[in-house]
């Protein structure tokens, strides 16, 4: 009678099935990181931090929380700037001309 144990199986059960979890591991960190990518694709985008947005999602134990919290706060932030916005006021007929120039001057002095 042969009796099978489970020692004698070890070289082969060792060989095939704990690639299963490095692989699984492997997977887990791709997912993370190309969420991570298009985080940061998109809060550069939107003149936001993409590299500490980026950096916070890949922390796999709170990116999920700071996920969330960027998908909430990113409509928040326009990309425009202030000299754009004024641009088109003044193109809407909003400004006058001298309010206009006044306005872009307090831009351009507030930079330096």
């Amino acid at each position: 009678m042969i009796s099978y144990h489970m020692m004698d199986w070890g070289p082969m059960w060792w060989g095939t099935w704990s690639v299963f979890p490095i692989i699984w591991m492997i997977g887990y960190w791709l997912v993370f990181l190309a969420i991570a990518y298009l985080v940061y694709r998109d809060a550069e985008s939107r003149g936001m931090n993409g590299l500490m947005w980026a950096i916070l999602v890949v922390l796999p134990w709170i990116g999920i929380l700071f996920l969330i919290v960027y998908l909430l706060k990113r409509d928040e932030v326009s990309g425009r700037s202030a000299e754009s916005i004024l641009d088109e006021r003044y193109a809407r007929g909003e400004l006058t001309r001298d309010e206009y120039l006044r306005m872009k001057e307090d831009l351009r002095r507030g930079r330096e």
